[in-house]
């Protein structure tokens, strides 16, 4: 193990950017020595020859001038370890920063505006300066490692036009402020690519970017390979789907797939499948991309929190969709938990749904299904007022930093308002990665909430009864109920899994009930009383034995 000693120089008693600094390099695998505020520079570098530091860093944010000279003179004094092979770095004020650089000593100057991630690298080894695609790795389980311990970043972005999707990827990928450029396209591309005959011009670019050919989606990724060459991904569609998965990587080396179990078809007014026809499809996609190694995402448990489903159904569907796609080859997938959905839960009571979808899709993992976790703020959530949408956005991602997610997908605070734009991205991803430093930087454990807990748990029981029932939905002949389109549907059909949005719908019953209850849970409720019923109630009055 390397060793680092820090400290404060001379009559500097400014030690959180030392501390800060130690704390990236403990994670980066270092060992740290903290040697305090006000150290003399004799002291420093008689603990740098006694524990063999592999590298020091001092610290000085008083007066320009002084600081120079006190620099200078440090620098004359360990001039033995420079040339023995012990590197120097430096952090303090611009102004002292300046002189520092001059000096021509230190290996690398920080003046207090680099991101947390630029400091990370340079104690990880990896180049920070000059950089190349070559130095951003361009899978996603390789951002997700070299970024560690930082989640990376993903946004949605997607403009009306052609000319300004490029030209906003462009501007995004050179503030280097996000690691994937989640690319919304609009419904025709999604659902009608290989069909122009029935696209409708009056709908083009309603809801995303106008994608037509090949060479539209080359251009979007050419716009991308500048600053810190983010990764492009995109939705599965809602039609042709291995003919868009094979376009998808061929032409934006698609980072990893999204897909739902049940919507994008007849059921949302999204696609031409019928329900169990769109299953059947859905799980072709998975298994298309399993066998390529690519990532898969399904984007399914928040549909179900968007329509205003009992916390169960959301987290029942969490498991579907993990168990789903290891059955079907995946072994990357990317738990989705989108925060705030729907709105009016409290804070505590949507962590504990999440993790209660993690305790439950943690027995699937091993060797050849790997899980990462993705945590997003809820798309229906974000007030009207911007800035009140900026304060909700970074109390929504820090709760949902309470789970160490690999993959921060940042709803911009503008959602509420208008599609956003390159510059909207860029705040609201500054934000983010503001929110995620304070953190880790030593974020208070709130999943040991007694309340919490014990509404996981709640759920859980309550989550293995909906299960129970959709299994016993299926056939005398069926092998897994729970991957079989048909059970699936049924499960659906006969109201096991619903909504209150879903009334009328052509599959969906639409007739459960839910409420907001005094903990801030979404619960299913008796239609009469209002009052809440257990999941074993609900499913009895569907007329189910287990």
């Amino acid at each position: 193990m390397k060793t680092v000693v820090g400290a404060a120089l001379g009559e500097c008693v400014h030690v959180a950017g030392v501390i800060n600094f130690l704390r990236l390099a403990e994670a980066a695998g270092w060992r740290t020595i903290f040697l305090g505020p006000a150290v003399p520079p004799e002291k420093v570098l008689e603990v740098a020859r006694r524990e063999k530091a592999d590298l020091v860093g001092v610290s000085y944010r008083l007066t320009p001038e002084t600081g120079e000279r006190l620099l200078a003179e440090f620098a004359e004094a360990a001039d033995d370890l420079r040339s023995a092979g012990v590197r120097f770095a430096f952090g303090g004020t611009p102004p002292v920063a300046e002189r520092a650089r001059a000096l021509g000593f230190f290996e690398k100057v920080f003046e207090g505006g680099e991101p947390a991630e630029a400091v990370l690298a340079y104690l990880k080894g990896q180049p920070t300066e000059g950089l190349t695609e070559a130095d951003f790795p361009q899978t996603t389980v390789e951002r997700i490692r070299w970024k560690h311990p930082f989640p990376i970043v993903r946004h949605h972005f997607g403009l009306p036009t052609m000319e300004a999707t490029v030209e906003g990827i462009a501007r995004i990928a050179e503030a280097g402020v996000l690691d994937v450029i989640s690319l919304g396209i609009d419904q025709d591309a999604q659902e009608n690519f290989f069909h122009p005959e029935r696209q409708d011009p009056r709908r083009r670019g309603a809801g995303g970017v106008p994608v037509r050919t090949p060479d539209d989606y080359r251009a979007l990724y050419e716009a991308s390979r500048r600053g810190n060459y983010p990764l492009l991904r995109t939705y599965s569609g809602t039609d042709d789907f291995i003919r868009l998965a094979e376009m998808y990587v061929e032409t934006i080396h698609n980072a990893w797939c999204a897909i739902p179990i049940f919507w994008f078809n007849q059921m949302d007014g999204r696609g031409p499948w019928d329900l169990e026809g769109s299953i059947r499809e859905h799980q072709k996609v998975m298994a298309w991309y399993g066998e390529r190694d690519i990532p898969v995402e399904l984007n399914e448990p928040h549909h179900w929190g968007m329509r205003d489903a009992p916390d169960v159904i959301f987290v029942v569907s969490a498991y579907l969709s993990a168990y789903n796609a290891r059955a079907f080859g995946v072994k990357d997938y990317i738990a989705q938990m989108m925060f705030n959905s729907p709105p009016g839960l409290s804070d505590r009571m949507d962590l504990a749904k999440m993790l209660a979808c993690l305790e439950m899709i943690e027995p699937l993992a091993g060797p050849d299904f790997r899980i990462w976790r993705q945590t997003r703020t809820g798309l229906l959530s974000y007030p009207l007022d911007i800035d009140a949408a900026r304060a909700h956005l970074a109390a929504s991602i820090y709760v949902q930093m309470a789970l160490k997610p690999h993959i921060l997908h940042v709803v911009g605070h503008v959602e509420a308002h208008h599609a956003a734009t390159a510059e909207d991205v860029i705040e609201a991803c500054k934000m983010a990665r503001r929110v995620v430093e304070n953190a880790i930087r030593g974020q208070p454990d709130m999943t040991c909430d007694p309340e919490v807990q014990a509404r996981k748990e709640e759920l859980i029981r309550e989550a293995k009864v909906t299960l129970e029932a959709i299994r016993a939905l299926a056939g005398p002949d069926v092998e897994d109920p729970l991957i079989d389109p048909a059970t699936l549907a049924r499960a659906v059909t006969s109201g096991v899994l619903d909504a209150p949005h879903l009334k009328n719908n052509p599959f969906a019953r639409g007739q459960i009930v839910t409420r907001i209850d005094q903990r801030g849970a979404c619960v299913a409720v008796d239609p009469d009383t209002g009052e809440p019923i257990s999941e074993e109630e609900r499913i009895a009055r569907l007329g189910i034995r287990l």
